[in-house]
């Protein structure tokens, strides 16, 4: 490009030339030839080339696409009726196939899962066994308070049914070693026989408030379920008196609750067992041993013998008599009053497993956890996370914030108390108003308690027969071995056991049926190894959505991820020449403008531009910087 001056200088000449007569086809034989274009072939390929119209652009596109149908839409453009058909047809399917594909990432996003179970065998770790003996005992400390709680209940049910005791009901301890705590018997909660408008009587007793003016009944149809009932909250309010560490309750026993144990054949050593006291259930023993199941069957499995004696029984907290059992996994808290069940004494049970493992993918496909991860609280027990044991940590928390102290069957958290009304006077309306709200799901613990990832459960099925058998009582041969002795059923199972008899020599030849019920056997095993796996398994992961997707993109146009490819060359290059164009556009908005800018600074005497060139002249920063941008048989075109 020559420099602004000559070209003006060059553009003056003409019009003077003009001015003085002169044609103006002199001044273009003066003006230097144009620049010609360079030969398509000489310039090469260029690395971006785009269409002139959006029109040269789709009928590109339609030709050489390998979309089904598209092709119909340039071939038939003769035919505006058949254009018209396969362009609705086309639009149609394109509709139909984004619609679809809506609806498959609506589901996809809703993660939606289906349980896969597989089996398998191998050798599985031994469950862990808990049995309590089912006789709470009553501790040294609070006994004369308990002695005075029997009497409290004696006198309501009385009052109710008309029923005496009989005057031996309190057995006679030795006096107690050590000071009693400070506490009184709250007689004003007491039980009652309620009416109702449907002539149903029902029996409870009333809680109130610490003001007095929000009192509600806590009524049973049943009177045994709401004398246990009332026994037991008078029964928490004396056992929370009790200092953090007191008596082991399975020394009452004097260690004698289990009278044998083997497992597979080995017999079982002191430190399988861990040993706890629960408020209803009494003395309990956990069997942890650390074996695996070799093989399945009864001798494969754990046998004890266990005494059910109740020694110190509180008929009022606990109507049952024998052994509670739950069956669990290592290392979680067992809740007997919600997964434990009951072996009659006198009797030999065989108890079956069959384990289920439960394995749940979390988020974002379910709401579980793999430990304390995820959970809105503090779990309260020292063992591993459960559902159960959740909750119950959120209710005691709630518990403590509402009424200002623990229920006692629960662990507390640091710093907190358990509740007495010697303490908290109204700690019973509110607790029994909390746990109503957490029956009908208005606790917030559902929602911070989520479920564990992994988790087995236990199926069992159970058998019982008599135990120990009538020819147990008296062996054949015993009066020749045992002449003055006379063995009778305890004497003799007692003898096998290392651990003789305490029968006088008066009762040995009338063995009497109540000795049966101190003892029961029960027999725990695999009844295969076989163990089955439920398992989540996403509907549609990653590939299996693309492999949907892929399906759907065949039935609709037959094509494959290359075709979706030459769609989106499609979409960036119409969106590339919409952009040229606008800007070509633009540019040639401005040009009117800068023509007026012309005609403004020219000379008077110089002659105006042909008309048909005014569009072909551009502004560069004022008069000394116009310059004709023509080619060669025209005057010019503008580029952007």
């Amino acid at each position: 490009m020559e420099a602004p001056a000559q070209e003006g200088s060059s553009f003056k000449a003409g019009a003077m030339a003009q001015a003085s007569g002169g044609s103006p086809e002199s001044h273009d034989a003066q003006l230097p030839p144009p620049p010609q274009p360079e030969d398509e072939e000489g310039q090469g390929e260029r690395l971006v080339e785009l269409h002139a119209s959006f029109r040269e652009l789709f009928t590109f596109f339609c030709t050489n696409a390998t979309v089904h149908g598209a092709i119909r839409l340039v071939c038939s453009s003769q035919n505006r009726l058949k254009t018209a058909s396969w362009g609705l047809l086309f639009l149609g399917a394109l509709g139909a196939l984004y619609w679809q594909f809506g609806l498959l990432f609506e589901q996809y996003w809703s993660y939606p899962v289906i349980m896969t179970v597989s089996v398998h065998s191998e050798r599985k770790l031994f469950p862990s066994v808990t049995l309590c003996d089912m006789d709470p005992h009553r501790p040294s400390s609070v006994r004369h308070h308990l002695q005075a709680l029997d009497r409290f209940a004696r006198e309501n049910i009385r009052s109710l049914y008309q029923f005496n005791f009989s005057e031996d009901g309190d057995v006679p301890f030795a006096d107690d070693q050590g000071p009693q705590p400070a506490f009184y018997l709250d007689r004003s909660v007491r039980l009652q026989r309620l009416s109702h408008p449907g002539g149903q009587s029902r029996v409870g007793f009333r809680l109130c408030n610490s003001t007095g003016g929000d009192c509600f009944y806590r009524a049973f149809s049943s009177g045994v379920t709401a004398a246990r009932e009332w026994y037991r909250f008078h029964y928490v309010s004396i056992l929370a008196l009790l200092p953090a560490a007191h008596e082991d309750s399975h020394q009452s026993h004097g260690g004698h609750f289990v009278f044998s144990c083997q497992f597979d054949g080995r017999d079982c050593q002191a430190r399988h067992f861990q040993t706890f006291h629960h408020p209803t259930y009494g003395s309990c023993y956990t069997f942890n041993g650390v074996w695996a199941a070799q093989r399945p069957g009864i001798t494969h499995g754990i046998s004890l013998v266990l005494r059910t004696e109740q020694q110190d029984h509180l008929p009022l907290l606990s109507t049952e008599a024998g052994i509670k059992v739950m069956i669990h996994e290592r290392d979680h808290t067992p809740f007997l009053e919600h997964q434990g069940f009951s072996i009659r004494p006198g009797t030999e049970t065989t108890i079956g497993i069959r384990e289920d493992e439960v394995r749940r993918l979390g988020s974002p496909y379910s709401h579980c956890t793999d430990g304390v991860e995820g959970v809105g609280g503090q779990l309260l027990y020292n063992a591993s996370y459960t559902l159960q044991a959740c909750l119950v940590s959120c209710f005691q928390q709630l518990m403590v914030e509402t009424c200002s102290c623990g229920y006692y069957f629960y662990p507390l958290p640091a710093g907190a108390q358990y509740c007495s009304y010697s303490r908290h006077p109204a700690w019973g309306h509110c607790f029994y108003r909390l746990y109503r709200d957490l029956g009908t799901h208005r606790l917030p613990c559902a929602s911070r308690c989520p479920r564990s990832c992994r988790e087995s459960s236990y199926k069992l099925s159970a058998g019982t027969s008599r135990w120990p058998s009538s020819k147990s009582a008296h062996p054949e041969g015993w009066e020749e071995q045992w002449p003055q002795r006379g063995f009778c059923v305890q004497d003799w199972i007692l003898a096998v056991l290392g651990k003789p008899g305490r029968r006088s020599s008066s009762q040995s030849k009338s063995p009497s049926p109540s000795l049966r019920s101190n003892m029961a056997k029960v027999n725990i095993f695999y009844q295969e190894l076989n163990y089955r796996t439920v398992e989540e398994t996403p509907v549609y992961s990653v590939p299996e959505l693309l492999s949907a997707m892929g399906s759907l993109w065949s039935l609709w146009f037959g094509s494959s991820v290359l075709s979706v490819l030459e769609l989106l060359e499609l979409l960036l290059d119409a969106v590339a020449l919409t952009l040229l164009l606008g800007c070509r556009r633009l540019r040639r908005t401005r040009v009117p403008d800068g023509a007026a800018t012309v005609a403004s600074h020219a000379k008077p005497e110089a002659s105006p531009l042909p008309t048909d060139c005014r569009n072909d002249v551009n502004h560069l920063g004022g008069p000394a910087g116009l310059f004709p941008h023509a080619a060669s048989g025209s005057c010019g075109r503008n580029l952007c």
